[in-house]
């Protein structure tokens, strides 16, 4: 059994990535190593590796989900690209930093799918309540495959940057030892202070 905080969890079966590429990224944050790893189910994961991870305790671990709406199109509807590169910055200014880029898209529903979620909101809904309308739990994202390739980096214990409690239970279940809590702080906007209220009162994200 493991535990995160108080609460006692039951270890999950890890699924497990293959690392299938490498090589050094350059970047406006800081200098990266890029892991390319391959899932199982051919899921694509990234891997941005700064300093000397292996055997190392207490890494800086981002496990950031894929968000093409606002990673790579500049979408005020999240606080993802504030947040994913607030990330690569504090990784890179750390000993050693990780920052995992997991395709899990709208929460795990897909890309299309929270576009459709997204129209629901238009109409009133929040976040949670747009996923439950078409069908989803709030939240479908596991990982395991972020634990598979935290534990082939070597990495021995993470302080995990999030404000998601759900990421902190879910790595200690799939066998990662989490040593720290870092929050990110993300300043809103008119476009998405309601999502981040309703992130903080129904997903308990510490905001």
């Amino acid at each position: 059994m493991s535990t995160a905080g108080s609460v006692v969890l039951t270890p999950l079966e890890t699924p497990f990535a293959d690392r299938v590429a490498q090589a050094t990224l350059p970047s406006r944050f800081g200098e990266f190593e890029i892991h390319g790893f391959r899932g199982q189910l051919d899921e694509e994961i990234l891997a941005l590796v700064h300093g000397d991870v292996s055997e190392a305790e207490g890494v800086l671990v981002r496990l950031h989900s894929q968000c093409v709406t606002g990673d790579a199109l500049g979408s005020l509807r999240c606080d993802c690209r504030d947040q994913l590169e607030s990330a690569m910055k504090a990784a890179a200014e750390a000993p050693g930093g990780i920052v995992l880029y997991l395709p899990q898209e709208g929460r795990g529903i897909g890309l299309l799918n929270k576009i459709k979620a997204y129209s629901l909101q238009d109409a009133g809904l929040d976040t949670v309540e747009a996923n439950h309308a078409l069908g989803f739990p709030n939240d479908l994202r596991t990982y395991g495959l972020a634990a598979s390739v935290l534990t082939q980096l070597g990495v021995r214990s993470v302080r995990l940057l999030t404000n998601n409690p759900l990421k902190i239970d879910g790595l200690v279940r799939a066998g990662i030892q989490v040593c720290g809590v870092v929050p990110l702080r993300i300043q809103e906007n008119e476009h998405n202070a309601f999502y981040l209220d309703t992130k903080r009162r129904k997903n308990g994200h510490l905001l």
